[in-house]
Order: structure tokens, then C-alpha cells, then sequence
């Protein structure tokens, strides 16, 4: 009888941890009605970047939206694991979503910091989740974008988070 008493215990713990981290997943969503033009058209930008011929093309196209980490401390180019891993993933992949690009959740939450040296920008991350083609199986997936703050020459939306298409 103990056994069985301590172990609904542990499992009301358990589902209780679950629940609260669930609850916490999407504490600072917001509409996609919310999301500001500068950093739709990010997106939309990023998507169009996919579209190109070659991954080498979509590596030039990416350069001027990425932003944070993806790219190197001057910013001037990607770093160099970014086309060969997360962008390639993400461009192999974009054939699987809905064109027009169609957000089914948005989680917006403050970053005190993304990236290195002088192209490190701090500010507002909007993690947007695009949805799949219809008929194509899995989960929406997400794409980061920062409204970079209080930098001093970075001032439009850049991409920060990708490689999850």
C-alpha cells in the first residue's frame, strides 16, 4: 500500500513539473497581429532567401537579415558552421511549408544579448512558428527574430534563430 501511495505521489509531482513547464512554454505568446511589419518582412525575406537556387545563393541572401550568433563579431559574413548546418537544414527543408508563409504562434520575450564583438545586439525576440504545407505531416516550426536595442549602427529586425525547419 505504501508503494502505491508514494508512487501516485511521484507521479502528481511529475505531472504537476510537466504542466507548470507546458504552462510556461507559452507565457508570453502574443497574436500574430502583434508582430511588427519590420519583423514580418524579415521573415518574409528569409523565406525568399530559401526559395534561391543554390544554397550558396541563399547564403548571400541570408547575410544581410542574420544577425546575433549566426554571424561573425563584424557581422560582415555568416560564420562559417551556419550554411553548412543550420541554414542547409532550413533550406533543404523549406520546400515542406505552406507558401505564403502561414504563423500559427508567436512568443515574444526580451534577450539581453545575442551574438559576439560589435555585431552583438540586444532587444526583442519574436520566435515565430510557420506552418507546413497542407498534407505534409509534422509540427510548425520556429524562426527567431531580434529588433535589435540601443545598438549602435544595427537597427532593423535580423534573424537569429533558424535550423529548426
Amino acid at each position: 500500500m505504501r508503494k502505491i501511495f508514494w508512487g501516485l505521489v511521484a507521479l502528481s509531482v511529475f505531472l504537476s513539473i510537466v504542466t507548470d513547464v507546458a504552462a510556461q512554454s507559452r507565457k508570453n505568446d502574443i497574436p500574430a497581429s502583434q508582430v511588427p511589419e519590420t519583423v514580418i518582412q524579415v521573415l518574409q525575406d528569409y523565406g525568399k532567401a530559401l526559395s534561391a537556387e543554390t544554397l550558396e545563393k541563399c547564403a548571400e541572401s541570408f547575410l544581410p537579415i542574420a544577425g546575433g550568433g549566426l554571424v561573425n563579431e563584424e557581422g560582415s559574413k555568416l560564420r562559417q558552421d551556419v550554411p553548412e548546418f543550420s541554414l542547409k537544414k532550413d533550406y533543404s527543408n523549406f520546400k515542406f511549408y505552406a507558401q505564403p508563409l502561414l504563423i500559427t504562434r508567436v512568443n515574444k520575450r526580451w534577450s539581453n544579448g545575442d551574438g559576439y564583438g560589435a555585431s552583438a545586439i540586444k532587444g526583442w525576440v519574436y520566435k515565430i512558428w510557420i506552418d507546413k504545407k497542407k498534407g505534409v505531416n509534422g509540427m510548425p516550426a520556429p524562426i527567431s527574430i531580434m529588433v535589435p536595442e540601443a545598438h549602435p549602427t544595427i537597427k532593423l529586425p535580423k534573424v537569429i534563430g533558424i535550423g529548426s525547419l
